[in-house]
């Protein structure tokens, strides 16, 4: 290995430590409570090492975000394939499984990945990186997993637009279960119901 080979391999390993400990911390605590001094404490390292790394508190939670989707993607692609040879609505009602479960599973990432402003502009540096920023790829990969499990249902209709739908009603059930403003023990009904409704035929007008 060379020394600049070395180098590489230690910096992307304090990075993810990084990353790490802001993800436990937050875990433990919630994201208010996570700053760059106490992070710094926590895994000695100087504040102006960590600055090396990310330019502020909104960086990091930007890449925790982007390390979630990534998750995201994971689960949401294990659940569609595990159900690839399934009837297609079935296939779909476990991604959507699949999506709340990761949701319920870890929240705090989840608010970091939904809910809180991440700083992807701010983090990043200007105009031409917002617009480069404002759909990262391991969010695309994720919204891919949805589209491909929803396109075998899709009757004719813009498969696009029916994944943004089910992420958007996704995303609320999550919130709203979370919060308790929903009955947990109805949830998969629910799933079922939503799959049902966004998925048979269009309804006629007129």
């Amino acid at each position: 290995m060379t020394p600049r080979e070395r180098r590489l391999r230690e910096q992307g390993q304090r990075r993810q430590l990084i990353l790490s400990s802001a993800r436990e911390m937050a875990e433990a605590e919630g994201w208010d409570f996570v700053t760059t001094r106490r992070l710094a404490e926590r895994i000695e390292y100087s504040q102006p090492v960590l600055y090396q790394h990310f330019k502020n508190k909104d960086a990091i939670v930007h890449a925790v975000a982007l390390e979630g989707f990534g998750e995201l993607a994971g689960a949401l692609h294990a659940a569609r394939v595990r159900h690839a040879e399934a009837d297609p609505l079935e296939a779909l009602d476990a991604v959507a499984r699949a999506y709340l479960a990761f949701a319920a599973k870890g929240p705090v990432l989840y608010q970091a990945m939904l809910t809180l402003d991440a700083g992807g502009a701010a983090a990043s540096g200007g105009a031409a990186d917002a617009e480069q920023a404002a759909t990262p790829q391991p969010v695309l990969d994720a919204l891919a997993e949805i589209r491909l499990a929803v396109e075998p249902v899709a009757r004719g209709r813009d498969p696009e637009l029916l994944t943004e739908v089910l992420w958007s009603a996704w995303h609320g059930l999550a919130t709203l279960t979370r919060g308790r403003r929903l009955r947990p023990d109805l949830t998969e009904e629910r799933l079922t119901a939503l799959t049902a409704v966004l998925t048979g035929p269009a309804a006629q007008v007129g």
